[in-house]
């Protein structure tokens, strides 16, 4: 089960995970960008990208600043006129407010090891 935050891109990706990825990127106002394939040695990698963005990156229903302007209300940067993000096989993706991003790499052993 994923987090509601994060998703796991898995290697070697079958068609049930790029099925769940939809499902969750749809959740956050996020779609597979259908214009871009990429195929590498560990699988595919998957460009993604606001909901009704076209394909120069501009929100087709508000234009390339959105209904705001070029940011949200809050001031934050919004999913308009986002480019979007390429996720590669092993990634995982974090969903942030209206933005998504690579989750950051934790160390999985932070602690100094002794010189022999």
């Amino acid at each position: 089960m994923e987090s509601t935050t994060t998703y796991a891109w898995p290697r070697w990706a079958e068609a049930a995970d790029g099925e769940a990825l939809e499902r969750w990127l749809a959740g956050h106002g996020w779609e597979v960008d259908p214009t871009v394939f990429m195929a590498g040695g560990l699988g595919q990698a998957v460009q993604v990208r606001p909901i009704g963005a076209g394909p120069d990156g501009a929100d087709d229903a508000y234009g390339a600043e959105g209904a705001d302007g070029p940011h949200g209300p809050d001031g934050e940067a919004d999913g308009a006129g986002e480019d979007g993000l390429l996720i590669l096989p092993g990634e995982t993706v974090e969903y942030a407010g209206a933005r998504m991003r690579i989750a950051r790499r934790t160390p999985a052993d932070t602690r100094a090891r002794a010189c022999a």
